[in-house]
């Protein structure tokens, strides 16, 4: 039980951070303008030089791993709602370290998933 919830907490820590950092990055990126083989390639290099985007990538494959081991020993049913927390963690990390604006649509969004994450867990 206890690897269980160490694994749901490992996934959502790393997907929350994982996001984060890829928006940030990209967010300092700018837009994107060229698409295609060209755009592509030089998009590409100048991604493969931002650390944080990098460790998002590393903190990418241990969600994975975690995810794939929670999917060991316990059932789907269960894995994919409990995960989902990283949804509500995100919402009030975007307001507070990106300073994005959410609605309150979107917070009422965040509370509901939060309700649905406590109900699985139970």
């Amino acid at each position: 039980m206890a690897v269980r919830w160490f694994l749901v907490g490992l996934i959502v820590l790393a997907t929350v951070a994982t996001d984060l950092l890829q928006s940030h990055e990209m967010k300092n990126h700018g837009r994107i303008q060229r698409v295609g083989l060209v755009g592509l390639r030089r998009l590409l290099t100048s991604l493969a030089m931002r650390p944080k985007l990098i460790i998002s990538f590393a903190l990418m494959a241990v969600s994975f791993a975690a995810f794939v081991a929670l999917l060991s020993i316990s059932e789907l049913s269960f894995a994919v709602p409990v995960t989902a927390a990283s949804y509500s963690a995100e919402t009030v990390l975007a307001r507070l370290w990106l300073k994005e604006t959410v609605q309150l649509r979107r917070w009422f969004g965040a509370v509901l998933v939060t309700a649905g994450v406590i109900l699985i867990g139970l």
